[in-house]
């Protein structure tokens, strides 16, 4: 006979049916399904939400004129067909009829003209107004140097909405997909995606659920979507082997070997459009003009220790900022062609150049938001730094939202972890983080040639233009504005049981276009 104190034994059938409560909502044939989302959403408004947690669930709730499909191809979403003039600057879009906010509300033109005029307003201050720019008049806008109301965009009644581009723009279209580009109804609990947002519970889930109203609701297989806040890797492996999780947002660092061997069937793999890297501050005293000093840092990482023994999820070393398995880009060769011992002895030289000694050595901060991987990453590079050259590092592991707020606004920040996720297959989409004028630019690095070479792609098409583009990339690395330390691939954990789900470069994975089997 087993003794178990009463307590226990008033709770017992509560935890027992919790347990199969919780076993049906995660297992075979359930209608909710459960995702990790990584860190909690910096913000759920399309104009101000800038983390990739945060658009990852955006896409879920908003749908603009044109959508990603399961492989990240861009589909008619709430425009149901569209043209362009001759001079490919002019874009007419047909709404569909059918269009429907998540009330019942028809969606129209005007929400459109609405939301994108909203983005480009300084007063807003997005983060991602930026994205806006081939738009006419977008930039000018955001400077303050135009109204509103001149931004490029015009609703033709109710259903057609015309868009004036600056100069042609061929990445247009695969643009249109991001949040910031959706309608916008003025009130937060109207959502044009084929989600709802009913539930938030800060720092442990978002719950979703399907809206009725969205046009092709009826082929929106899953009824329920839970998105769980799990900052670390090893909670999402955790839960996942629980069957708690049907989708993780990342796999644990260190773990390849072992998930390749135990959890073969729902490892998923593949190339990723994102680049990761180290900004910085070059406003910051320490880094203002010593382009010297900043390259000595670079010169003594070892991505190949830090990408294999420190990360090892597959990962693959960077040593410039745009991603090879961008289509039709050539990434220009690794400084690694000098062996590793010059390399050092190179950064040595340079480091003294800076006034730097053993007996005065460096001092710096290196920030970086909350993660395992990002922790790894920075205790590794500081040990590098300080075997090296002597380097006295202390890390700064901040909230996100505290960590976004400094890195931005750039007062105390010195070295800072930084990274890009392709918005579309484009290396102007990474190279636009370094413009002057950028919101994003928290390096605060200016540099007229560089802004000359941005403006002047703008212009070009084809080869013309990738080589314009690449002799900006150049100019940027060049210069030690950051430290590039690896590619991203995209590596999830995939129940077997989930069906539709389709590996891509973008690694965008919509809900509606997911079943439970």
């Amino acid at each position: 006979m087993v003794c178990t104190h009463p307590r226990q034994n008033r709770l017992w059938p509560q935890l027992v049916l919790a347990a199969l409560l919780w076993a049906f909502v995660a297992g075979v044939g359930a209608t909710t399904l459960h995702r990790s989302v990584g860190p909690e959403p910096d913000a759920l408004d399309i104009h101000l939400a800038q983390s990739l947690s945060a658009l990852n669930v955006l896409r879920d709730l908003h749908q603009g004129l044109v959508v990603f499909d399961a492989r990240a191809r861009p589909i008619p979403g709430i425009a149901k067909a569209w043209s362009v003039d001759a001079s490919a600057t002019v874009w007419t879009f047909e709404l569909d009829t059918n269009a429907r906010w998540s009330d019942g509300q028809a969606i129209v033109a005007a929400d459109f003209v609405r939301g994108w005029r909203r983005a480009v307003n300084p007063a807003t201050g997005s983060p991602v107004a930026g994205l806006l720019e081939p738009i006419k008049n977008a930039r000018a806008i955001r400077r303050g140097q135009a109204a509103v109301e001149s931004l490029g965009v015009k609703a033709m009644g109710l259903h057609r909405l015309q868009v004036t581009l600056e100069q042609a723009t061929p990445w247009f279209e695969e643009l249109l997909t991001h949040p910031v580009m959706a309608p916008w109804s003025g009130e937060d609990k109207r959502f044009s995606g084929a989600y709802t947002l009913v539930e938030r519970l800060p720092g442990a889930h978002l719950r979703l659920q399907k809206n009725p109203h969205h046009v092709g609701a009826d082929q929106v297989q899953i009824a329920e979507v839970m998105w769980h806040v799990i900052e670390q890797p090893s909670v999402e492996l955790a839960r996942f082997r629980a069957d708690q999780l049907h989708i993780t947002e990342t796999i644990p660092p260190g773990r390849m070997d072992w998930l390749e061997t135990h959890m073969a069937p729902s490892l998923r793999i593949a190339p990723y459009l994102g680049s990761f890297f180290l900004a910085f501050n070059v406003e910051n005293p320490t880094f203002r003009g010593q382009a010297a000093l900043r390259e000595a840092l670079s010169l003594v990482i070892d991505r190949d220790r830090l990408t294999r023994q420190v990360l090892g999820a597959g990962e693959q070393p960077a040593y410039s900022l745009i991603p090879p398995s961008l289509p039709g880009w050539a990434a220009p060769p690794p400084f690694t062609q000098a062996p590793r011992a010059a390399r050092i002895e190179k950064a040595k030289a340079l480091y003294a150049q800076a006034g730097y000694s053993e007996d005065e050595p460096l001092k710096v901060e290196l920030r970086f938001n909350t993660s395992l991987n990002h922790r790894r990453m920075a205790a590794a590079v500081g040990a590098m730094w300080r075997e090296h050259l002597g380097v006295h590092t202390r890390l700064v592991n901040e909230e996100w939202k505290v960590f976004v707020t400094n890195r931005r606004q750039g007062r105390i920040t010195e070295v800072v972890r930084g990274g890009w996720i392709g918005d579309w297959q484009d290396a102007a989409n990474f190279l636009q983080l370094f413009v002057s004028d950028s919101p994003l630019n928290y390096t605060f690095w200016q540099d007229a040639r560089f802004d000359q070479l941005m403006q002047q792609a703008k212009s070009q098409t084809g080869q013309a233009r990738l080589a314009t583009l690449a002799q900006a990339e150049q100019r940027l690395i060049d210069a030690h504005v950051i430290i590039p330390l690896y590619y991203y691939v995209s590596r999830h954990l995939v129940k077997p049981n989930v069906k539709g789900w389709e590996d891509n470069l973008m690694d965008i994975h919509l809900s509606k276009w997911l079943s439970l089997e």
